[in-house]
Parts: structure tokens; C-alpha cells; sequence
């Protein structure tokens, strides 16, 4: 369950704006699992609507997929309707730091657009991401993938031309994303080999929709994007302010063009690809509460 979104309102328009962006990159990396990809078992931590499930389940053979909220669920149940009834898709509502599964069970985790909803904080250490991490270990076979779908503080600062408009909110959730290099130490300490950082310079979260000036207007539209959730009504309000106040000065098309350029440097979203590294370990890895 998201530490501050309503998903059980957003269940209902979530799939008409996202998009499971960077779908090629997981492909990708599963072909390092080390099996044919129609052999590997796939645990799909926090699905959503199933939108990442739906895009790689054709090549793979099994996914299960996971959430803590039964709106998002009931989606991607629906949406996957067939593949469970063929025996390649199972799904089970649980939180992604307690995962109901025994040990070694899968060949690949990928945890999308997720850890930013557990509540942690800097000041905290970040407490639940572990706990996530280790029960990913747990559960993966030796060797096996960890694919962590998240937002690098620079994509955050640069990534999301409205961003600048709503700052407050956009600081709040730049401190619900750990840091990369965080994840990377934390990912090691857990008992993982971090390979690979990877960023889909092209890739839209909304797809064409994401340029279109007047998006953050719209109840649908914002609904793509979690920030909105911690948006105040004050800030919604100067918000809206500032957008009609350029569109009606004509200078509302100039400003996402400026404020879009550098996420073409930036992108959206960054790909981290692990490998669970129990092997010649002599005893399973612990960690240290700061």
C-alpha cells in the first residue's frame, strides 16, 4: 500500500496516461537470468495494473505478480485474464517486504515505480527498503536478477517539465526516492552484485500525452504522476495560476520546451540490475542498523 496515493481512486484512470517504459531493457536483462526465458520464474513486486506482467509475459514462462492494494490488483487480473487461465500467471495481494513465498523460489524479481511508496525517509535510513532487499534474496535462487525500476535524483530535478511548478511537492517526493548510490551500497550489504545502471534516454512515462501543456490541468492526467498526490490545494491552485497566466501571454508552449530539455539528457527513469551473490558465501548476509 502506497504511503501517501490513493490507488484505489487512481485504479480506475492509472492505465489510461502510464506506460511501462523501459519494458525492452527488462527483456534484456532477463536474457542474463542464465535459463531460456521461457523457463524463468518471475515475481512482479508491486504489478500495479500488471502493465510491466502484460509486456514481457508473452516471452517468459511464469509471473507472479504482487500488490497490497485489490483495485490495482483486480486490474491486472482482468487485464491478464488469459495467461492466468493458461497457468502462466498467478497473483496474490501482499506487501513487497513481506513476500509469502519460500525460499529460492524465483529467477528474477522486478520491483517498478515502487519503492518510493514505502515510506522511508533519509532520516530514517531508509529501513523498509532493506527489508525489501533481503526478502528479494531471500526468495531468489542464487544468481538470480534484480531489477529495480526507479528515479535518480537527477531525473527528479530534470526529468518532468511541470516539476517546477508544483516545487514544494516535487521536494517531498525527491526524499521518498533513495539516492542511487544508496540503493548500490544497500543492494551490496544485502548480498547483491549490482551489474548495471541503465536509462532509457527515450522513454515517456505518459508517452505523447506527457508534453501536452494543459496535462496538469486535468484530474486524469495528473493521476499518472504520484506527486500529485502530494500536491496541497494551495499549490494545485498557484499552479493552475501560472499555466493559464502563460497560455493566456502565448507563452506557455516556450516554457515546457525550456523546461523539457534537459530530460533528454536526464530521462525518466533509471533501470538498476543486480544479481544475487550467495555463492561461496559462508553464511547468509546481515545487516546493521545504523
Amino acid at each position: 500500500m502506497s504511503s501517501y496515493e490513493d490507488y484505489d481512486r487512481i485504479s480506475e484512470s492509472y492505465d489510461k496516461t502510464r506506460l511501462p517504459v523501459g519494458a525492452d531493457i527488462i527483456r534484456g536483462c532477463l536474457l542474463r537470468a542464465g535459463k531460456p526465458l521461457r523457463h524463468l520464474r518471475i515475481l512482479d513486486a508491486g504489478c500495479g495494473t500488471g502493465n510491466y506482467a502484460q509486456a514481457i509475459i508473452d516471452k517468459v514462462g511464469h509471473i507472479t505478480a504482487i500488490d497490497l492494494n485489490p483495485k490495482m490488483l483486480r486490474v491486472a487480473e482482468e487485464k491478464l485474464a488469459a495467461y492466468k487461465e493458461r497457468g502462466q500467471l498467478d497473483t496474490c495481494r501482499a506487501g513487497i517486504d513481506a513476500l509469502p513465498f519460500g525460499e529460492q523460489v524465483f529467477d528474477a524479481v522486478m520491483i517498478n515505480q515502487v519503492l518510493h511508496h514505502l515510506g522511508d525517509t533519509p532520516e530514517s535510513g531508509y529501513p523498509r527498503h532493506r527489508r525489501v532487499f533481503m526478502e528479494v534474496h531471500r526468495t531468489l535462487r542464487p544468481g538470480g536478477i534484480l531489477l529495480i525500476n526507479t528515479c535518480s535524483q537527477e531525473q527528479l530535478r530534470h526529468g518532468f517539465w511541470y516539476y517546477s511548478l508544483i516545487p514544494e511537492a516535487a521536494q517531498n517526493l525527491m526524499g521518498r526516492y533513495m539516492p542511487l548510490d544508496q540503493i548500490q551500497t544497500m543492494l551490496h550489504a544485502c548480498g547483491f552484485l549490482v551489474e548495471e545502471i541503465l536509462v532509457p534516454l527515450d522513454g515517456l512515462l505518459w508517452g505523447d500525452t506527457y508534453l501536452d501543456p494543459f496535462g496538469p490541468l486535468k484530474r486524469e492526467w495528473r493521476d499518472g504522476d504520484s506527486v500529485f498526490a502530494l500536491v496541497t490545494d494551495e499549490e494545485l491552485s498557484r499552479m493552475a495560476h501560472q499555466i493559464k497566466t502563460m497560455d493566456r501571454k502565448g507563452e506557455l508552449h516556450a516554457f515546457v520546451r525550456e523546461q523539457d530539455l534537459q530530460r533528454n539528457r536526464a530521462g525518466q527513469v533509471t533501470f538498476v540490475f543486480a544479481r544475487r551473490n550467495w555463492q561461496g558465501m559462508k553464511r547468509r548476509p546481515t545487516w546493521v542498523d545504523p
